[in-house]
């Protein structure tokens, strides 16, 4: 069964390359940004809630979860946030796109394995562009 494999896919994100972290770390500085309108806790569920909602339109990646942050400081401020924030907010996923692209342990090693005996893919569901510059960037 085994040697009827021709293709593996890998999933790109948190699979090849360090990414969660990031994500994590511009949400830290978002709520920081916005503490004055509401709790961490509750402008991170605001923001979960957005990207929810948002997914069908804007997909995954850096800019979506991008415009969901804007989105989200002006409703959690009733329209009251700053363009001074909403700049900073554009910056933090400016940011976010150029953060390394920092292979996980073991990948190379992976990769270098099985290159010779099988066609190997990426598969991901981010957005095309990002995703080509972090396999850009990993080579």
């Amino acid at each position: 069964m085994l040697n009827k494999i021709k293709v593996i896919g890998f999933d790109a994100d948190d699979t090849l390359w360090e990414n969660e972290p990031y994500y994590r770390e511009t949400e830290d500085k978002f709520c920081e940004l916005l503490k004055e309108y509401l709790p961490k806790d509750k402008i991170n569920q605001e923001l979960f809630d957005t990207e929810i909602k948002n997914l069908e339109l804007y997909g995954y990646g850096i800019k979506a979860f991008t415009l969901s942050l804007v989105e989200t400081a002006i409703r959690i401020s009733n329209a009251k946030v700053p363009a001074s924030t909403i700049k900073t907010i554009i910056e933090l996923g400016k940011d976010q796109l150029k953060k390394p692209n920092l292979l996980l342990d073991g990948v190379s090693d992976v990769l270098e394995a099985l290159k010779g005996n099988y066609r190997l893919i990426v598969a991901t569901k981010g957005d095309l562009l990002d995703q080509e510059k972090k396999l850009k960037k990993s080579e």
